[in-house]
């Protein structure tokens, strides 16, 4: 093996966040010789390091770092994905812990204090001791997780979110300001359990992408008997036989049998696409009507189920998370503070000869006033209102940093199939010719279609039904596989098919040809309705598009999204007509999985990007994006999971009201920020010229960040009307 290329793969269990990662690279990064050697699966929680000849017995110092860290690590095994309860539930555990004890040590205040003294504010008070020591647990076990990378932070001198709510946590309780620091660890330990549960939620997506492919296949012996073996077990070459309603083992080729397939697990596509020998078929999607004698032609490993998987989890560990604002300012503002409250004890009893008592008590002030509360819970109360008012609303928001992003969006693509349509055909079109009539055209039509499955069989009997056509199952039924059928309707012999059966039938003419060319252009399918003697009409079959995307997509584009993009697997004519009655500008038609992936990287690239879709196949492009929203009600599981919001109301309208919940965040956001750093700035300056007191700066620090809670809970507030303006 060239040791160059090897690979060294760890488990790290605990592993549930972008901001782990960085902790993973500080405390591993000088055991691995930098950085740059280390890349991180956060839906497998996998850390890989480049296996370089002197990394390769350096495997237990490894182990050590990742512990010092904070983590539990492994070498990678296919076991290793076993975890302890407290591994699973321990933030969850300690979270909920922590805000029962902030909600107790306030009952103790309320029942001892009395409900008068707690209004006027807890800083006039001494809490009594039961209280004290509910904060002080509600402290430990919120803190529980964030301690070590506090500490970590500090010892390589890089500040980050952790290292400022601790020193936020401290302060707090160095002045008595235990409820403050109690209800500050409270809101920071759940916005990150809110992040590993949106992490947990995407290795789920993985194990039910796993379940598409069946688990075991009809393998066809040379001298024609079946063997059933697993999927992994089939090589290159070999034949596997496929019956009606069974699922697709492997990608391969149709060698004999014909009938329709159901491909929308990975393509996407609305109609089931008819297969003859020498078609394609994917691993996972659903054999319809005949059997198929298919030959593999990749193995188990390298089918086209098996390539989502990887890149659902690659699109997760790839996307570089945007570090909050706060935590990068605390890099700065933390030792800016300490530098600056040194320079105060020292500087002016030096070179102005001052006392040293009077600007200690100053520096004691600044110290006070510049301890961030406010400034930390200005983030995660506004997140974690939004996040709740959306869930009352019908949209659900996997974590905080989705909650920020459809307020920059720049471009949304969109499925088409279950997001801009329907996701089911209906009749949109009857063309009777020769003397027949709509009436009788749909009801010799649905005569021969009454006993068929066939999702285009049921939109010709439910429109022949919402019409009120009476009619009976045709006599004499017959089924061609992969074409068409023929029956008897009121004692006559009538056919019913695809263009390319009536052309075997010899029964085509220039007329009825560029009828049927004219409306496949327009992205319909075309059914054909015949007797012996000439063709008696054409039926035009389409997915139909939701009658709310017109009106989400205009809202969309007054918000401030200024290209709208579509990607499907289905056909560019069926693409273009439905984009241009919505009004998309770029179609990018019959694409599989991986091209939607490409599509949404060249996207990002030229800005923020949301994805929104229902299906398997758009479970990676979903993961690649900005942003990844899934139809909720009728979407399927593993594009819920991987999704970073879901609309479960399957109300397209919810769209814009998130652009504006996003937007109405991110302006309480800003305000909580820029209010905490204005009170902070101005004590900072009245404290230098010695107009400020202890006393003044603890009511100012508690009265700013009561001021930032209750700004930040109007967001509870449900806008449930989409507003024509803001």
């Amino acid at each position: 093996m060239d040791t160059a290329d090897a690979k060294l793969h760890y488990r790290v269990h605990g592993l549930d966040c972008a901001e782990e990662i960085a902790v993973l690279k500080q405390a591993v990064g000088p055991v691995v010789g930098g950085e740059e050697n280390l890349s991180f699966d956060l839906v497998n929680a996998r850390m890989t390091v480049l296996a370089q000849d002197k990394h390769l017995d350096r495997s237990d110092a490894i182990l050590a770092a990742v512990k010092k860290a904070g983590f539990r690590g492994e070498s990678w095994t296919e076991d290793s994905s076993r975890t302890t309860i407290w591994e699973r539930r321990g933030r969850l555990i300690t979270t909920g812990s922590s805000g029962a004890l902030v909600v107790a040590g306030l009952a103790f205040e309320y029942r001892l204090l009395g409900v008068s003294a707690n209004a006027s504010g807890l800083a006039t008070h001494e809490p009594p001791a039961g209280a004290i020591a509910c904060y002080l647990l509600a402290v430990v076990l919120g803190a529980w997780f964030v301690i070590p990378r506090a500490w970590l932070a500090a010892k390589r001198l890089r500040p980050d979110m952790n290292l400022l709510m601790t020193v936020a946590v401290v302060g707090a309780i160095g002045i008595g300001e235990w409820f403050e620091a109690a209800a500050v660890v409270f809101l920071f330990s759940l916005s990150l359990t809110l992040e590993s549960w949106s992490i947990a939620r995407a290795r789920r997506a993985v194990e039910r992408l796993m379940e598409l492919a069946p688990n075991r296949a009809r393998r066809l012996l040379p001298d024609g008997r079946e063997e059933e073996v697993r999927p992994d077990q089939i090589n290159v070459g070999d034949r596997v036989l496929v019956k009606p309603g069974e699922r697709i083992p492997v990608d391969g080729s149709v060698t004999a049998g014909a009938g329709a397939v159901d491909q929308s697990p990975v393509t996407g596509e609305s109609i089931p696409v008819e297969k003859s020998p020498g078609d394609t078929v994917f691993a996972g999607t659903i054999n319809g009507d005949g059997a198929l004698d298919v030959a593999c032609d990749k193995p188990a490993s390298d089918s086209t189920v098996a390539r989502i998987i990887r890149m659902v989890a690659e699109a997760h560990s790839s996307r570089a998370p945007s570090e909050q604002w706060v935590d990068r300012f605390a890099r700065i503002y933390t030792p800016a503070v300490i530098a600056l409250a040194l320079a105060v004890v020292v500087l002016p009893p030096i070179t102005l000869g001052d006392d040293w008592g009077l600007w200690f008590y100053r520096a004691l002030v600044l110290l006070v006033i510049a301890c961030p509360c406010a400034l930390v819970i200005a983030t995660p109360v506004s997140i974690v209102a939004a996040l709740a008012s959306a869930a009352r609303r019908g949209v659900l928001v996997k974590g905080g940093a989705h909650i920020e992003t459809p307020a920059r969006l720049d471009v949304v693509a969109f499925d088409k199939t279950g997001t801009l349509t329907r996701g089911r055909p209906i009749v949109v079109d009857v063309v009777p010719l020769r003397d027949h009539n709509e009436k009788q055209l749909l009801g010799r039509a649905a005569a021969l279609e009454a006993r068929s499955e066939h999702p285009l069989a049921r939109a010709i009997v439910a429109r022949a039904k919402e019409t009120g056509i009476a009619f009976e199952p045709a006599e004499s039924f017959r089924s061609i596989k992969g074409r068409g059928a023929l029956g008897r309707v009121q004692g006559r012999e009538f056919w019913l098919g695809s263009h390319r059966y009536l052309e075997e039938r010899g029964q085509d003419t220039d007329d009825v040809h560029d009828r049927i060319e004219s409306m496949s252009a327009a992205g319909r399918t075309v059914v054909v309705v015949g007797n012996e003697d000439h063709v008696c009409g054409l039926i035009a079959i389409a997915d139909a598009i939701r009658p709310d995307a017109p009106a989400a997509l205009q809202e969309l584009r007054a918000l401030g999204v200024h290209r709208f993009v579509m990607l499907t697997g289905d056909n560019m004519g069926t693409a273009r007509s439905i984009a241009s009655q919505l009004g998309i500008d770029d179609v990018r038609a019959e694409l599989l999985p991986e091209d939607k992936v490409e599509a949404i990287a060249d996207l990002v690239s030229i800005g923020a990007v949301a994805m929104v879709g229902d299906g398997v196949n758009d479970a990676p492009a979903l993961a690649r994006s900005s942003l990844s929203i899934a139809m909720g009600a009728a979407g399927s599981d593993v594009a819920l999971e991987t999704a970073d919001a879901a609309l479960m109301s399957d109300d397209l309208m919810a769209l814009p009201w998130l652009v504006r919940h996003s937007q109405r965040t991110l302006r309480t956001i800003h305000q909580n920020i820029g209010f905490a750093l204005l009170v902070k700035a101005a004590f900072v300056v009245l404290t230098v010229l010695g107009h400020a007191s202890l006393w003044a700066a603890i009511a100012a620090d508690t009265g700013a960040s009561l001021l930032v809670i209750f700004n930040a809970l109007r967001l509870l507030r449900v806008r449930s009307q989409v507003a024509r303006n803001p």
